[in-house]
């Protein structure tokens, strides 16, 4: 995990590859508990024998949502701001799916910094998140994410 200590220091990273979280695994078991979540349970996604026979991809694969989900915890595992007191999710410019997460697939993100404006009271960050999985020469997701910290 990196540590950024002032806002002088996160600045002087725009432009840069900052951090890179660690390895999550993508199990059945957390896909059925997102497809419960949100209502989407379509067969790729649920159906494991289903999927195997009948998808492209082989077997089930994650819901590009459930991906897109796990922004703010990958985040957090690859970066801390020290000198922050909170910081909120803001939306986001760019959301894309270039490859399927089959499921047992193992994912990190790399964080890079686009953009850092001053705001009333803190800072508002853009971020290009570039998910990875383990093996796969295409990212699986990238968004751009605005984060806002006071």
């Amino acid at each position: 995990m990196r540590e950024i200590k002032s806002l002088a220091e996160l600045k002087a990273l725009v432009g840069t590859q900052v951090a890179s979280s660690d390895w999550i695994s993508i199990s059945q078991e957390r896909v059925n508990t997102f497809a419960d979540a949100t209502g989407d349970h379509q067969w790729i996604h649920i159906d494991v024998e289903r999927a195997k026979k009948e998808s492209p991809f082989g077997g089930p694969i994650a819901h590009g949502f459930l991906t897109l989900s796990l922004l703010p915890m990958l985040m957090a595992d690859a970066l801390h701001l020290s000198y922050v007191k909170m910081g909120v999710n803001y939306g986001l410019n760019k959301v894309r799916f270039p490859a399927p997460v089959p499921v047992g697939s193992r994912l990190r993100a790399h964080l890079t910094l686009l953009q850092v404006d001053d705001i009333k009271d803190g800072a508002q960050m853009t971020w290009e998140v570039s998910i990875e999985r383990e093996g796969s020469d295409k990212p699986v997701c990238v968004a751009e994410s605005i984060a806002r910290c006071y």
